[in-house]
């Protein structure tokens, strides 16, 4: 409960017995007391000394206990106070807790109570402490001014979220994976109005599709096989806060349509249960599709689409923003460096080259995974050198996108070839994602409707065994 360090207690007690009972059962309960019996001497105690916490009598022989309690909040008005009496009423008991103090004791009581009381408000105001330092350092990580950018496309982005920051329109991010979605979005809450309740994230790809309706909106204690207690979804989670919608393009229409009726009526309603949930949420959706495609072929629901990009937001993939790499570059070699408590390094300049000239697929988060490989590969050196850098920077894959294919004097089917190619990617692809379709019509930018149809077309129907 308490720290190393024993909180200080100014015990004013007339009654020498009583004071001495109350100095030792503090001091058994972790805690370090000063004991005096008048007015007089506990003011001149904490005119030298702030103590963590104070116990006073009511009816001192010198003063009334509230002239002590009133002189120790003014001077310290963080300190812990409780009052005690022998006489004292419901007035004295309101009067005293409405000027600050944490509890009203009346006497007899037990003195391990004194120090339960101490201790559980000594708890709740270093939490309130810590709770205060980690929003201010989440306030600084989260300042516009943190992200690391000087290219004139994410100077506008910056501005469009510096306006959009304080209101509570729904915010809808579109960009490659990898270009920061989530941390624009973290962003945008942690300098908005409500920075202080919770920011919930919800990732459509991550979860799988049977399970995402009931981590969305809650369920009910045996709504379904495993449902074993009630539970509230993110949305409830994110009352009064922001709830982060990722991946949105690739929830099934079907939940796309109870999303839009929830966003609509600004409630839901927990899976097994008939009864509305009003909530106050601010919403961000993100994707790395173009959902306007998504939306013509049908994929996508275009009224959701609507209800979404009230304020769009665009993220520029990292290889159209190439002034940014040496920056970005750097700031991960000073993190990386950090976090494994290195001495700082630099970047040598053929390796600033190396980094400029490759197209990033995987964007800012495949250029921080680079920099930490090369700060590990570097060793002792200080100097990051090109050859510390991953195999795939270094020495970048030439496999051409077309085949070679051998053209004889009479010709060959263009449609022929066109499908065998077609048959080879869409194989590649399946094998790299176990067989997962959701996670394969991604990787190609396709809709699952349509790499489903390519399927059939292709005769790999049998595919649909693989996985779903």
């Amino acid at each position: 409960m308490l720290s190393n360090r024993q909180p200080s207690v100014l015990v004013v007690e007339d009654e020498a017995d009583l004071r001495e009972l109350v100095g030792e059962s503090l001091s058994a309960g972790g805690f370090a007391p000063t004991l005096v019996g008048t007015a007089a001497e506990a003011l001149a105690r904490l005119e030298g000394f702030a103590y963590d916490a104070l116990v006073v009598d009511l009816r001192l022989p010198d003063a009334d206990g509230m002239d002590v309690l009133n002189a120790a909040l003014d001077r310290y008005p963080a300190m812990l106070a409780v009052m005690v009496t022998g006489f004292g009423g419901v007035n004295e008991a309101v009067a005293a807790i409405k000027r600050g103090a944490l509890d009203f004791l009346i006497k007899p009581f037990q003195l391990g109570q004194l120090a339960r009381i101490l201790g559980g408000g000594i708890d709740q105001q270093r939490l309130r402490q810590e709770n205060a330092e980690l929003r201010a350092q989440l306030q600084d990580r989260y300042r516009f001014d943190n992200i690391v950018s000087q290219s004139q496309a994410m100077r506008q982005v910056f501005e469009t979220l510096e306006l959009v920051a304080p209101l509570n329109s729904t915010v809808l991010i579109q960009g490659e994976t990898g270009t920061g979605k989530e941390l624009i979005a973290r962003t945008i809450h942690h300098n908005s109005p409500r920075a202080d309740h919770r920011f919930v994230a919800f990732n459509a790809a991550a979860i799988p599709e049977t399970l995402a309706e009931a981590e969305l909106f809650g369920h009910t204690k045996g709504a379904f096989t495993g449902a074993i207690a009630n539970r509230a979804g993110r949305f409830e989670l994110a009352h009064r806060g922001t709830l982060f919608i990722d991946e949105v393009g690739l929830m099934p229409l079907s939940l796309q349509s109870k999303l839009l009726r929830t966003l609509q009526e600004r409630e839901v309603e927990r899976i097994g249960e008939s009864k509305p949930i009003k909530f106050d949420a601010r919403i961000i959706a993100a994707s790395n599709h173009d959902l306007r495609k998504l939306v013509k072929e049908g994929s996508f629901r275009e009224d959701l689409f609507y209800r979404l990009n009230v304020i769009p937001v665009s993220l520029p993939a990292l290889r159209e923003r190439r002034e940014d790499i040496p920056l970005l570059a750097r700031h991960f070699v000073q993190k990386s460096c950090r976090d494994n408590n290195l001495p700082m390094k630099t970047l040598a300049q053929d390796a600033v080259r190396t980094l400029m000239a490759f197209d990033w697929p995987g964007n800012v988060r495949q250029l921080e995974n680079a920099i930490e490989h090369a700060v590990a590969m570097s060793g002792q050196k200080l100097d990051i050198t090109v050859s510390a850098l991953p195999e795939e920077l270094r020495l970048p894959a030439q496999t051409p996108i077309v085949p070679t294919v051998s053209i004889p004097d009479e010709g060959i089917s263009f449609t022929s070839v066109v499908s065998q190619l077609e048959r080879e990617l869409i194989l590649r692809v399946l094998e790299k994602t176990h067989g997962n379709k959701r996670q394969a019509a991604r990787l190609l930018n396709l809709s699952r409707t349509t790499f489903i149809d390519k399927l059939q077309r292709l005769n790999l129907a049998s595919a649909e065994s693989i996985a779903s």
